[in-house]
């Protein structure tokens, strides 16, 4: 393991070794289900080195009055489509991304035909061809095709097309609800189930997009929320749709070598105002809020530099923060932001992210993390260990001996540096 007096040079960060980051899980310590009702999950509490544990219903009373705390609202799609061919031969469909059209909004409302960038399942057995599932969609009785139109990497290029008398009002977005099967984590090893459809979403989930939670937000209650709003906590929500990269695991010996997924990012102007009003700092739930709060720095930076950027050329490279001198306090990122939508007429910027925190980055935005327990060797657990300054093994070693449950549907933590 690596130990106390790790390197924190960014210089080094692309020299990281992921075997470094490594600890023993046993199956038996990841959860299978979530417990009932969700915030009587365990909260594990990392506060000035010192570690603690209580529940999680107990949550809002270790958060600082007058604090901003921001939440990720993005719902999970069922995003698993099976087709059988005639041959009897199973295909499973997994959406990832959208390609044509690349809005997300846009694309759930589409009522005859769309493409995704896929992840195909039994691939060897789909040379050519359609493929075709009758469906029932609100009492109407279609045809779901669907052909390969091209490969981009390892993902395929997949055209969806539907047709039925009077289905021209049947969306994307209704088909996906009747036929989808919501995509659980693969190391959960079982089938999905239908409860799932409720406990794999947060109870403020609103946006479509992700083929995996948020999980840090699925031990949220509404009384846990009211209790919050209660304490002078201040809540505010933005949108980062997760990827199946999530679950990616780091197989290169150095991070350098590993590279991240793209994730599509959506923040009101309201929610950089609050920002503001808050000295540019917050309270982030879950990893995916991480990366959106964090990323919107350098977008800013970017836009103080160049306010003629399209919304597209704020993307955040994966290494960007790493090579790039960063000349503007957070506060003045986010006002250059703020002024970069006057000047095009946004209210909600919409732009993407590939950034990956790891020891070395020097976090601009988020002060206090409320988080699940990550996978060993992954890049969320670089992400935790570069928060509390490479503190991560009391971290997992307490929640290891004090029989914590990991992964999604786990238990939780509140990481206070």
């Amino acid at each position: 393991m690596c130990s106390l007096n790790c390197n924190f040079v960014p210089m080094n960060t692309k020299h990281i070794r992921i075997s470094e980051y490594n600890y023993p899980l046993p199956e038996e310590r990841i959860a299978k289900y979530p417990v009932s009702p969700r915030d009587h999950s365990k909260l594990l509490i990392y506060r000035h080195g010192e570690v603690g544990e209580d529940m999680f219903y107990n949550l809002p009373k270790y958060l600082p009055k007058g604090a901003l705390m921001v939440f990720n609202n993005t719902k999970v799609i069922q995003a698993r489509i099976h087709f059988r061919k005639q041959t009897g031969a199973l295909i499973e469909v997994f959406l990832l991304e959208p390609a044509v059209p690349s809005d997300y909004e846009l694309m759930f409302q589409q009522k005859e035909r769309c493409q995704w960038l896929c992840l195909v399942g039994n691939l060897k057995k789909w040379k050519e061809g359609e493929l075709v599932r009758e469906i029932t969609v609100g009492g109407a009785t279609l045809e779901l095709r669907a052909e390969r139109c091209g490969e981009q990497g390892t993902s395929q290029l997949v055209e969806f097309s539907w047709t039925a008398p009077g289905s021209g009002s049947i969306s994307f977005a209704e088909i996906l609800d009747a036929v989808g099967e919501l995509p659980i984590p693969p190391y959960l090893n079982r089938d999905t189930e239908e409860g799932d459809k409720t406990t794999y979403q947060t109870v403020y989930s609103k946006i479509k997009g992700s083929v995996a939670a948020p999980t840090a937000g699925l031990h949220f209650t509404d009384e846990v929320l009211r209790q919050i709003d209660e304490s002078g906590v201040e809540r505010e929500e933005l949108t980062l749709h997760v990827g199946a990269g999530t679950f990616k695991p780091v197989k290169s010996e150095e991070i350098a070598d590993h590279p991240m997924h793209t994730e599509y990012v959506a923040v009101r102007r309201h929610t950089i105002e609050a920002l503001l009003r808050h000295d540019a700092e917050a309270i982030a739930v879950g990893t995916t809020s991480v990366r959106t709060l964090e990323s919107l720095y350098y977008m800013g930076c970017k836009v103080a530099e160049n306010p003629d950027l399209s919304e597209a050329e704020l993307h955040v490279e994966q290494w960007e923060p790493y090579e790039q001198a960063q000349r503007l306090s957070a506060v003045e990122a986010f006002q250059a932001l703020l002024r970069y939508m006057d000047r095009h007429g946004l209210s909600t910027l919409h732009s993407s992210t590939q950034i990956i925190i790891a020891p070395g980055y020097e976090y601009k935005i988020v002060k206090m993390l409320v988080t699940n327990f990550h996978q060993p060797q992954s890049t969320l657990l670089l992400l935790v260990s570069a928060f509390v300054k490479g503190d991560w093994h009391k971290i997992y070693d307490y929640a290891l001996a004090h029989d914590f449950r990991f992964l999604s549907y786990g238990d939780s933590s509140i990481l206070i540096p």
